[in-house]
């Protein structure tokens, strides 16, 4: 049975010029309190002394109150303990029902029409309802190195530095964004100076934060078709127009974008390994976006998602590198490198764009929790993250061989398996007559978290598929999860 802390005082009005006597409007509060479940069975009523502080008023009216409550039930007293709800009562709530009526009689409930984009549902898609095979974006968690992080933690949480404990710098932490800066510059080839980087809790609050900067109602913006499907949640969510652009094996295709929509205010893409289908942005697209954002003005957005693991060549340098007119907004994360919880990622900024970007974040959130960008400052620093990522890309690798060779010994031609190279999902592609959505469902009932490629589209999707995350799947389960997949795709 879960605790409240110690003696919670609950929300009572006491109002000393009202006719009810004090007891009885104590007796009223906290008895509303425990039928409407804002105080559960065994939890610790404060002492009466402390009440009495609290409240500013006598201790007669609430040791009166107490007795009353006590009498009729609601309350226990323990001897030595204190006193506390009575255990015999219901420990939880009764299960909310969406469509009761609000009490009283509410006035009209007007809400954004940026939210009303997204939908109602209440519920995960049963592709994503449980942890465990082909869950996409699913890192190897249980093979971090968590004593390394924990002493890191407890070195900063022992005596931690003023700057640790107060209002901090909009764009983050000054240390960690310089190890940040020696890093990108090194293995990414991204051209930064600590002072252009922003620390942001992901790629989510990244595109947020470019929308609010970058974007007015209507922008039109290119999305890769298809693509990743939470960069069209945020981007709608701001008011932002879709231009769907086609993605083929070079990558986006830039020709069809400028015929879509030649003066689009922004291009989302994923250049080093495109979500979901895995392919590299081709050199020769590279320099023709670039030079598309810089005639028309535009912005890129550059997600970066899982770069670090590529397992057929060495990782690909960043588009921002290519980058001579400060067009592109380069967005990384550590949660596919080290874990999602951590919620920690970053935006490199055009110089002549970092007052603005962090005006905003001030007004937004004031500035990013700084004690984990401590540690990870020291994780960086001390060579933990460069060994980490060793470790996870040949553990990576060897769970990509073992499901792609159990998808060609299970599937054969029924499967054409896209993006194996890089990252640490891949996509098995069907033959057109197969409903992916209803494939999807039907996998999730037998533990498989496969999610389907249609997802991803903006308009209907030309092919369908499942998206296959191996990252958080051991090895030595990969062959039989594939089978109960073959099953669910012989079943359809």
């Amino acid at each position: 049975m879960k605790r409240a802390p110690s003696g919670i005082v609950p929300i009572i009005a006491v109002d000393r010029r009202s006719s009810v006597p004090l007891y009885r409007q104590l007796y009223d509060g906290y008895r509303e309190a425990i039928v409407d479940r804002r105080l559960r069975a065994g939890e610790r009523l404060p002492s009466t002394r402390s009440l009495a502080t609290e409240l500013g008023i006598s201790r007669i009216p609430i040791l009166g109150a107490f007795e009353q409550l006590l009498a009729e039930g609601y309350f226990e007293s323990r001897v030595g303990a204190g006193t506390f709800v009575a255990r015999s009562l219901p420990d939880e709530a009764p299960p909310a029902d969406a469509h009761a009526p609000v009490r009283g009689t509410p006035g009209r409930r007007v809400l954004s029409q940026g939210s009303a984009v997204l939908g109602e549902r209440l519920t995960p898609e049963p592709w994503h309802g449980g942890w465990g095979a082909f869950r996409v974006s699913q890192p190897a968690v249980d093979h971090f190195p968590f004593q390394v992080w924990s002493a890191l933690l407890a070195r900063h949480s022992r005596n931690p530095t003023r700057s640790l404990l107060t209002y901090g710098d909009p764009m983050g932490y000054r240390p960690f964004r310089e190890a940040l800066a020696a890093y990108l510059r090194t293995s990414r080839a991204v051209r930064c100076e600590a002072d252009h980087i922003m620390v942001v809790s992901g790629s989510q609050q990244a595109l947020e934060l470019s929308a609010r900067v970058l974007l007015d109602a209507r922008s039109p913006v290119w999305m890769e078709e298809p693509g990743y499907p939470g960069a069209k949640d945020v981007l709608t969510m701001a008011g932002a127009r879709m231009v769907p652009v086609p993605v083929d094996e070079e990558g986006l295709d830039v020709s069809a974008g400028i015929e879509r929509c030649a003066n689009a205010r922004a291009a989302y893409v994923t250049p080093s390994h495109q979500y979901p289908l895995g392919v590299t942005l081709s050199a020769s697209r590279r320099l023709q976006l670039l030079d598309w954002a810089q005639r028309s003005g535009a912005w890129i957005l550059e997600d970066d998602y899982d770069s670090e693991y590529r397992y057929e060549s060495l990782p690909v340098s960043a588009l921002q590198g290519l980058d001579r007119d400060a067009r592109v907004i380069y967005i990384g994360t550590f949660s596919k490198v080290l874990f999602p919880a951590l919620r920690v990622g970053y935006m490199v900024l055009p110089p002549d764009l970092v007052p603005r970007f962090a005006r905003v974040r001030d007004a937004m959130d004031i500035f990013p929790p700084t004690l984990f960008q401590a540690a990870l400052t020291d994780f960086l620093t001390e060579g933990h993250f460069a060994r980490h990522l060793r470790k996870m890309r040949q553990l990576y690798r060897e769970r990509r061989t073992v499901l792609v060779e159990s998808l060609t010994r299970e599937l054969g031609d029924t499967v054409e398996v896209l993006g194996a190279q890089a990252g640490m999902h891949l996509v098995a592609a069907l033959p057109k007559r197969f409903k992916d959505r209803q494939l999807s469902e039907r996998a999730a009932k037998e533990g498989i978290w496969a999610m389907p490629l249609s997802s991803c589209y903006l308009e209907k999707a030309s092919r369908p598929g499942l998206v296959l995350g191996y990252g958080g799947t051991d090895a030595g389960r990969i062959p039989e999860a594939v089978r109960r997949l073959r099953k669910a795709i012989r079943a359809s």
